[in-house]
């Protein structure tokens, strides 16, 4: 079964985050064998692959710690060819700071970089050119902190998560504006359906309650394009951060089973879980347990195996989404606390 799930995927590649490494590192897609690392500057949390001018973006928060608990919020994007596993140029975005989410539009060979606001200005969305590797604009989102950015397949509407602002912010791309609001308890990760008529947000904001008594269900809404509102929730155990749409239109969240610790600022974590919903009919499909505290979600190209990366075990859970069986777990070393974060496959080249 493992053979089968990974026929094909000689030469392509992941790549991981570790946040304390701080590293990218990149496995064989076929064989999980360690091809190399990069070091990168302190705290790289996110990753996304431009397949067109084949180069690997990643972005680096802080100088250090967590959201709102942080020794300074950086300002650069790192550049990286995946094949050459170098370098290519670390991009400045100051004076803003505190990048975060990717999202790329291939078409309009743009990327969008959500990046937390200071005390002038609004955190908002920087416009990135990805042939100049040069910022072209600015999309003010109307809260402190928005930390996820996901786009619609037209490249026409994006969407960012805030966590302590009780609303998704939704932007008009070609006219670079605010133009709505959904509300929600706080938020997390995001999708958005391949027709372009739902976004996937996870909520609450795993900070916004100090007990589980006060938090309203967790679990992922489900927001109407159109009307800018939420007209459904897929119901979860436990907190969601990370949420993530296959191109098979499977739906997967990532579960946190976390309770308070003096001695951590991100508590205390058992295994935690990946949940699979269809988009399409928004019924459950099963579930998989993975490492502790899972933050970030990608999968193949074909849809048929999710990778899943955890933050505090530093570990990548390889899951078979038809099967729902884990193939595989890669150790990402780490020097700290924070260890797995972004991920990115990377298909060879053609």
């Amino acid at each position: 079964m493992q053979q089968f799930s990974r026929a094909g995927r000689a030469g392509d590649a992941l790549a991981v985050v570790s946040q304390s490494g701080p590293t990218v590192s990149f496995f064989d897609a076929a064989s999980d064998r360690h091809l190399g690392s990069v070091e990168v500057l302190a705290e790289p949390h996110e990753l996304c692959f431009d397949p067109t001018e084949r180069l690997l973006w990643c972005t680096t928060a802080y100088r250090s710690g967590y959201y709102h608990a942080n020794g300074g919020r950086r300002t650069e994007l790192t550049v990286i060819d995946p094949d050459t596993r170098r370098i290519v140029e670390v991009v400045d975005l100051a004076p803003e700071h505190g990048p975060h989410g990717l999202a790329l539009d291939p078409a309009r060979r743009l990327l969008y970089v959500s990046v937390e606001g200071s005390a002038d200005r609004p955190g908002g969305v920087v416009v990135v050119d990805t042939r100049t590797r040069r910022p072209v604009g600015r999309i003010d989102t109307d809260a402190p902190g928005p930390h996820w950015f996901a786009i619609d397949p037209a490249g026409r509407t994006g969407y960012a998560t805030n966590k302590e602002a009780p609303f998704v912010s939704i932007v008009d791309l070609e006219r670079g504006v605010l133009t709505g609001k959904a509300e929600v308890p706080g938020s997390e990760g995001l999708a958005v359906s391949a027709d372009g008529t739902h976004a996937f947000v996870a909520a609450p904001y795993a900070g916004s309650f100090s007990t589980a008594a006060e938090r309203p269900t967790p679990g992922i809404r489900v927001i109407d394009a159109r009307t800018a509102s939420v007209v459904d929730t897929l119901p979860t155990r436990d907190l969601v951060l990370p949420v993530h749409l296959t191109s098979t239109g499977k739906l997967l969240a990532g579960e946190l089973c976390v309770s308070p610790d003096p001695d951590s600022r991100l508590g205390s974590h058992a295994p935690g879980r990946l949940t699979v919903f269809s988009a399409e009919t928004r019924q459950r499909l099963g579930e998989v347990e993975v490492g502790r505290f899972p933050l970030t979600i990608t999968s193949s190209p074909d849809g048929r195996i999710a990778y899943v990366a955890c933050v505090i075990s530093s570990t990548v859970d390889i899951v078979d989404l038809e099967t729902l069986r884990t193939l595989a777990r890669l150790d990402i070393a780490k020097l700290a606390e924070p260890g797995a974060h972004g991920l990115a496959y990377i298909p060879r080249p053609s």
